[in-house]
């Protein structure tokens, strides 16, 4: 099995349009929350959000092919071409058909699908966009990232609601494991702020109902009462070790394992006794040959639904038993909201930052102690500390669950 470490990383996020922007943010503890903008949600149940704020399409991109591409896969461009730079890998080095793209969308455009059904209603169906379609589609962001940079080698869209980041990750580290590529540029993106989109998660009872944005995302407290749509996207360079060293590439990380489970049980719900995730984490430290004691730091799921924060809560104690209470957990969305199909791979940078910085960033907003959620999360402010290794959690719609174990490099 070949080594794989990450060698540039890129994100567009409610907290900034790159990297050290988000960091800067998660380690004040800033929150990206405020009224929706986007369209007048004063008739709809939910009322708060993580925009991206000050994004311009053509600032990344050549402005025709911004004008083809709708939010969610300008954002994947963007967070690419960032994580590209980072990694300094030039392509007219590189053998096109050893790098791939690993880039996923949870849903794809809602805007598209909104803007063309009205279309179709009141104008008739000859008006539809002919690019409908390639707008749509959730592996455009895919096709297009792989354009843009003249990425030949495998291109895929692992599409798992809300695991879909932390799939797509997976999946590209598994590809550079057995082989099949050099460099895979890997994440997550999405843009769903949309009448549709709230609408639709509000009426699963889903979204918080909060109008106050300082108590809107409060992963694990005991008044949490569902998530808060955030946007933007996640992406990561992963490299083979010796084509990294090769090249003198700086070298963030190392993934070292990947679990993945399905819990077969319920489209909305988690397995209430957590045990499809406490296997996806198992799973992921085993593949490192590593003990569950030396796990000290989980970035989790965390949500702020009391479904999620609960059963993850006892997926982590299922699975650590005592040493879950001598463990620092915590969760980004508590600052950014849930990002849908691009969480897991946002939440990927900010455990290389964490581990970086050796600093624990807090779980914003908690207020109230949940007796049944018990942990450590992290509250109050961050904690300094030696990060050896950093497990992130996701689990989607569907009962799918991943996690990643990310490793502080050493030769």
């Amino acid at each position: 099995m070949k080594r794989v470490v990450i060698t540039g990383m890129g994100a567009i996020t409610p907290l900034g349009l790159n990297v050290e922007e988000f960091w800067s943010g998660l380690k004040e503890g800033r929150h990206g929350f405020g009224e929706i903008t986007k369209f007048d949600s004063s008739e709809y149940k939910a009322h708060m959000a993580g925009e991206v704020k000050g994004f311009v399409g053509k600032d990344y991109m050549d402005p025709k092919a911004a004008r083809r591409m709708e939010l969610f896969c300008q954002y994947a461009v963007a967070a690419a071409k960032e994580a590209i730079e980072d990694s300094g890998f030039h392509m007219e080095e590189e053998d096109p058909y050893r790098v791939g793209c690993s880039i996923g969308s949870g849903i794809g455009s809602l805007q598209t699908v909104e803007k063309e059904h009205s279309k179709l209603l009141e104008k008739g169906p000859n008006r539809v966009n002919p690019l409908m379609v390639p707008m749509m589609i959730s592996n455009m962001a895919a096709g297009n990232v792989s354009i843009q940079f003249g990425l030949k080698g495998k291109s895929i869209n692992v599409v798992t609601a809300c695991a879909t980041g932390t799939h797509c990750i997976g999946e590209a580290y598994r590809t550079i494991q057995f082989g099949d590529a050099d460099i895979m540029v890997a994440g997550g993106t999405e843009s769903c702020i949309t009448p549709v989109g709230v609408s639709g998660f509000a009426a699963l009872t889903a979204l918080s109902t909060s109008t106050d944005p300082d108590r809107c995302s409060i992963p694990f407290d005991k008044e949490r009462d569902g998530f808060v749509m955030g946007e933007g996207a996640g992406v990561v360079v992963l490299e083979e070790l010796e084509h990294a060293k090769k090249r003198g590439a700086k070298i963030l990380g190392e993934i070292v394992g990947y679990g993945a489970t399905s819990d077969a049980y319920h489209i909305t719900s988690p397995a209430e006794d957590g045990e499809g995730a406490a296997k996806a984490m198992e799973n992921a430290v085993k593949e490192a040959g590593i003990a569950l004691e030396e796990v000290t730091y989980i970035n989790a799921h965390g949500t702020s639904t009391h479904h999620n924060d609960l059963f993850e809560t006892r997926a982590i104690k299922k699975l650590f038993g005592d040493h879950a209470y001598k463990m620092k957990v915590n969760s980004t969305k508590s600052m950014i909201g849930h990002l849908l199909g691009a969480a897991g791979a946002v939440e990927v940078i900010a455990c290389v930052k964490q581990m970086e910085n050796n600093y624990v960033h807090q779980t914003a907003g908690y207020q109230v102690a949940d007796e049944e959620c018990d942990l450590d999360y992290v509250t109050g402010q961050g904690v300094e500390m030696e990060i050896p290794y950093a497990l992130t959690n996701s689990l989607g719609f569907g009962g799918h669950n991943a996690s990643l174990l990310i490793k502080k490099f050493a030769e």
